[in-house]
């Protein structure tokens, strides 16, 4: 609204200007108006399915390969790490479990996947606010942001980051899930998708290491159900016969297999 700093006072932050926003009982900020708010947050029935899914482990292997990257290339453990798209905050509890000197920082538009992320892990602060637009944050306050499987916004990737600071990015391949196509609809991924990450980094980031992961994964019927509703696919429920496909899925006898396929992109913020 004005640009000045924060304090925080109890249950609430205010500025100088007298500006204030109150920390929620379930210890998020809401820093976004109603008019501000981005028209595809996910919804609480989108949170709660990515929360399910993710609690039941078939993503623990790119949570935990995340993390080991992130800590290695912050020998000190210590800083800001900055979670851009956070949504329950579990990709970003991984890497603070990895850091005991770091705190978090869980920023997303979504109210439900915040009043998840400020309980995900105790060193977490979770605040709404859209990742499109410029952060509320200082010029190289943070040692590291990640964005998992969310909205990129290479600006301020590079100017909250100090020089030297880490950027993880996540990203399906084109294999990704792709067995699940023959049961649901499913958004396809686009070739060049690492083409244009590069591109939109080139200048202000040096890259380090890239590496893909793959993961086969064993998944009921209610797992698929919640791989489809927890993504952009939830958005698109009601087209064609998805609902009714998604309701045969009880149909069928054995688990299904399916790849989760992952790129794991990691950069050093030029000038350190």
């Amino acid at each position: 609204m004005c640009g000045s700093s924060l304090t925080r006072a109890p249950g609430v932050l205010r500025c100088a200007e007298r500006h204030s926003f109150d920390v929620a009982r379930q210890g998020y900020v809401n820093l976004l108006s109603a008019r501000s708010r981005p028209p595809l947050a996910d919804s609480g029935d989108m949170a709660t399915a990515r929360a399910e899914f993710l609690t039941a482990g078939h993503y623990a292997p790119l949570a935990r390969r995340l993390a080991e990257h992130v800590a290695d290339r912050l020998p000190a453990g210590d800083g800001l790490v900055v979670d851009a798209g956070a949504g329950t905050g579990y990709y970003l509890g991984a890497v603070l479990d990895r850091l005991p000197a770091a705190t978090g920082l869980a920023l997303d538009a979504s109210v439900a996947g915040l009043r998840r992320a400020a309980r995900a892990h105790e060193r977490i602060g979770a605040v709404g606010w859209d990742i499109w637009q410029p952060w509320p944050l200082a010029d190289g306050s943070a040692s590291a942001v990640l964005n998992v499987f969310a909205p990129r916004n290479p600006a301020e990737f590079a100017r909250v980051l100090h020089p030297g600071g880490v950027l993880a990015v996540v990203t399906p391949t084109a294999a990704h899930l792709a067995e699940l196509r023959t049961l649901v609809a499913m958004l396809e991924v686009h070739e060049g998708k690492l083409d244009q990450l590069d591109s939109s980094l080139a200048g202000e980031f040096e890259p380090a290491v890239r590496e893909t992961l793959t993961v086969e994964l064993s998944l009921s019927p209610d797992d698929v159900r919640r791989v489809v509703a927890m993504g952009p696919n939830a958005h698109h429920l009601d087209r064609g016969d998805q609902r009714a496909r998604l309701a045969e899925l009880d149909q069928l006898a054995e688990p299904v297999s399916a790849t989760a396929s992952f790129v794991l992109s990691f950069f050093r913020r030029a000038g350190g």
